[in-house]
Formats: structure tokens, sequence, C-alpha cells
């Protein structure tokens, strides 16, 4: 019998007593896995051998499960720690808990939300309390981790870890849990007859080349049969973020809007990130709890001296006969203090102003769609930086049934249509509100922005007489609306799900 070269190299290797998985034959042959597949499938079609397939599971812990199988989990430092400051006795504050324990950054979080759960004792107000007769060693997860670091990652090192322990394991990111197909191939009674009549390889050849195309020589070729049913090796191109097509879908549909696009810097002074929209420098939002500040260089020297005192007079005085400012210190170095921006309406200061581009003449429309930065706190729909969808109208008799309609032909273009509103309050706007939209999973009212006309507190320093309606949209939460995700952190940073960005269709 004549086969081609891989089917006669598997026929040869393959066993008639024991079943023997593809891997195995591929490493007998020195061939590829995908080449020794289409061969035992295109051998089975022959019924010269018989193929079994069976699903495997396997688990593998993450780098931070592995450091923690070799350490202890947060809960359990944090604990021991709660023990050495006596909060077995009576509660123990818990800065001064957290401090001694050594626990840093995000595992802080992580420590505080297991604490309790596991009944290592009780955080409220500040405070923690540590059980005596909570026993870390025998923490069931702690115990698990041990176990699977000590296996090679066959779910046969899991039978004794009940379920509920590796599912709570898998959701906070310390292992993953993988199928795979295993598929094994054993002789059958006519690849014996075969293999003792004689196996010849034929001379076939598996795919066109230039040299046979220029030679001539594939009209006498004989070609190897395809089959379409074997598996091929997955390979994961490339591709634009789910998130960055959505940006760039919406800059498609401000520009068809009108809108014109704004650029500037990340990092920038307070002053055009803040007091230019008559933010008052005692505001909470101007703190270290809500600001990144920039530790070197920490201040800008290059300002317009001249705008510098009309914002400093809107603050201190006001603007026209019923202003009367905020009465509260306004101190210039605070002012040319660099932060990263906590929004994109510092680009907005810059354009109105006339300092980045020049003076402008009503109408305008402009729009950025960039990232800005805010210490929030994780969770669903917060992070700490993310993309800020900002745009403004400069024009006359402006009013907020012209801000609605330009939110209601946006949001149209992606197919949401029940916007909700409700009225706000902002320093640099007067009429102002947010907008709502449903979540189409869980039907819940989603924050998607806010928005008003500018206040003239903001406008008559930065030289603007007519009307300016703005917005600053959230572009995560408006693909939450698009595509019901739950959870913002499904998309990307460290929890991001590959396959779902992988298999989601991008529809607009």
């Amino acid at each position: 019998m004549q086969l081609p070269h891989a089917q006669a190299a598997v026929i040869q290797t393959v066993s008639a007593d024991e079943a023997q998985p593809v891997d195995a034959l591929a490493r007998a042959t020195d061939l590829p896995v995908e080449t020794v597949t289409g061969a035992v499938f295109e051998l089975e079609e022959q019924a010269l051998v018989a193929v079994t397939e069976r699903v495997e599971e396997s688990i593998e812990l993450t780098d931070e499960g592995v450091a923690y199988a070799d350490g202890d989990l947060p809960e359990v430092t944090l604990y021991r720690a709660a023990l050495d400051a006596g909060a077995d006795d009576e509660p123990v504050s818990m800065g001064q808990v957290i401090g001694s324990s050594g626990l840093e950054g995000a595992q802080v979080d992580i420590a505080l939300s297991n604490y309790a759960r596991k009944g290592y004792g009780v955080i409220d107000s500040g405070e923690i309390t540590a059980d005596p007769d909570a026993d870390p060693d025998a923490d069931s997860e702690a115990t698990a981790l041990e176990t699977l670091a000590a296996g090679d990652g066959d779910a046969t090192d899991a039978t004794d870890i009940d379920d509920d322990t590796i599912e709570q394991l898998e959701r906070r990111g310390l292992l993953e849990r993988s199928e795979s197909t295993i598929r094994e191939a054993t002789l059958t009674d006519e690849g014996v007859t075969a293999l003792m009549e004689g196996i010849e390889e034929s001379q076939t050849v598996g795919q066109v080349t230039p040299e046979l195309l220029t030679s001539g020589e594939w009209e006498d070729a004989e070609f190897s049969a395809y089959n379409v049913e074997a598996d091929a090796e997955r390979i994961e191109g490339g591709k634009v973020h789910i998130l960055r097509q959505t940006a760039n879908r919406v800059k498609d549909v401000l520009v068809g809007m009108g809108f014109q696009e704004m650029e500037g810097p990340h990092a920038d002074a307070d002053f055009w990130i803040n007091d230019c929209l008559f933010m008052p420098q005692d505001h909470p939002a101007r703190t270290h709890w809500d600001r990144f500040a920039l530790e070197n260089p920490t201040h800008i020297d290059d300002l317009p001296e001249d705008l510098v005192e009309r914002v400093e007079r809107a603050h201190r005085e006001g603007v026209g006969d019923d202003g009367e400012g905020y009465h509260s210190p306004w101190d210039e170095d605070f002012a040319r203090a660099l932060a990263l921006r906590g929004h994109t309406t510092s680009l907005s200061a810059r354009y109105l102003s006339g300092t980045e581009i020049g003076e402008l003449e009503p109408p305008q429309r402009y729009f950025s769609v960039e990232k800005v930065y805010r210490n929030d706190t994780l969770d669903p729909t917060h992070l700490l930086e993310f993309f800020q969808i900002e745009g403004w109208v400069m024009a006359d008799d402006l009013s907020v049934r012209d801000l609605m309609g330009t939110f209601e032909e946006f949001y149209a273009q992606f197919g949401i249509t029940d916007i909700e509103f409700k009225p706000h309050y902002n320093p640099y706007t007067e009429p102002s509100f947010e907008l709502f939209g449903t979540h189409p999973t869980t039907g819940e009212l989603v924050e998607i922005g806010n928005s008003g006309l500018f206040r003239e507190e903001m406008l008559e320093p930065l030289g603007v007489e007519c009307d300016v309606m703005a917005w600053g949209l959230a572009l995560e939460r408006l693909l939450m609306l698009m595509y019901g995700f739950e959870d913002i952190r499904d998309i990307h940073g460290t929890l991001c799900d590959l396959e779902l960005l992988r298999e989601t269709e991008v529809t607009y």
C-alpha cells in the first residue's frame, strides 16, 4: 500500500495494543502535531486506525497564586499582624495594623475584602478585631494553593479540594482552569494487515511552491488531499482593542456632526485643569486624595500673566455686578503646580482662552477623546485612568434644549435611545445635569456623563462673550451600554478577559 509520508510514518509508529496520544506520535515521528493530527484523521477515514477523544482539565496557578503559595495570603498576613497588635483583646486602629503588616498597594484591598469573609475578625469604623479562635493554618484556600503548587498542574491534583474553594481561587485570579481535547490512535485489524503487506511512501506534494510552478513539475505532481476537519494550529493575530475601536467610532461620529478635534498635554498646570474652570482651590477634588501630582518637575512657569490675573480676580471677587467669588485663599504657586489632568476640560480651557490655536469666533465645535487620571477606588465602573469624551459648542443663544438634542443625536449613532437627565451641580457650569443610560443586561441606570452651560465666571476671564455648552462623557461606560459589560475591568487592566476581547463582535 502506498501512503503519503506523514501517514506512512504514523501507521508504522502507532500501536495495535495501546492507544497513543497524538502528541506522543508527533514526538516519535519527529513531525509537527498538526501534521500528525491530519494524518491520523486520514488514516481513520481509511479504517487503518481508530481514534478516540477525551477532554482533560488542567489547573495552573497564576504568578500571584504561586507567590501566595510560597508565602501567606494577604488576609492571613493581616490576621497575624492584628494578633500581634492585640486586636484579639480589643479593637485596634486599622491603619496601625496595616502599617505593621507590611502589606502595600492592592494587597491591602485584597486583605480587607477577604478578612471578614473568612471569619478572621471584624473591620468597623476604621478599627479591626481578631478572632482568637481563627486558625490561619487551616485556611482552605491557602492549603489548596500549597497542594496545587506541589503538583504538576493536572486536574487530579485538585481531587481533594472542594469545588467552592477552586471557584473562589479562580475568581481571585490565583489559578486558571483550561480544557484540552486529547486524541489517541490505535491500529485497527485492517491497519495490521496493511503493515504486514508492506507500506510504501507515495511521492505526493503537500503545497504549491514557486519552484513547482516555474518548472512546470506541478502538471505531473500528485497532490495530497486536504482534510478540512483536521485540527490546525491556532494563531492569535493582533487586532485593535475594542475600546480603541469604539474611540475611533466616537471620533468619526463627532467629526460627522461638525466637530474638530482638540489635543493637549496629559500632565498640565492646575491652572488649566481647575483654576480656569472656576474650581476653588480648597475644593476636595483638588487635594492629593483625588489628584496625581508630579514630583519632578513640580511646577510650570509658562502661564499667560494677564489670564492668571483675570482668573484670580474671578476667584477672589467674582464676575459681574452680582458676582462675589469664593472669598477663599487663592495661591498662584498652587495654580502653577503640575498634575495629571483629572478631566480633559483642561483642553477646553486652553482652546477657549485662545492660547492654544488663537482666538476663536463663534460658532465653533470642538471635541477630544483622551485619557484622564483620578485617584478613585477601583470598582466595576471606576478606574484610575480612563477615557473621557470631551466636547463643547460655542454659539449665541444656546440653551439646555440644544445640549439635550446634541446628546440624543450622538448616542443614537450607537443604538442608545433611552438617555435620561438629572439636574446636577458643577462649579463651572450652570445649569448642569448628568446623563444616564439603561444597562442592557442588569436594567440598572448607569451614569454616563456630566454636562452644562459654562458659567460667566469661567468664560469672562477667558475672553469668551457668547454661550458655551460643554460635556464630559465616559467612553468605557458607553462601551458597557453597547456590549453589556458589567465590569469595565473585563476589557482592560489586570483582570482583562482576553478571550472576551478576541471573540466579541464589534458592532456600530
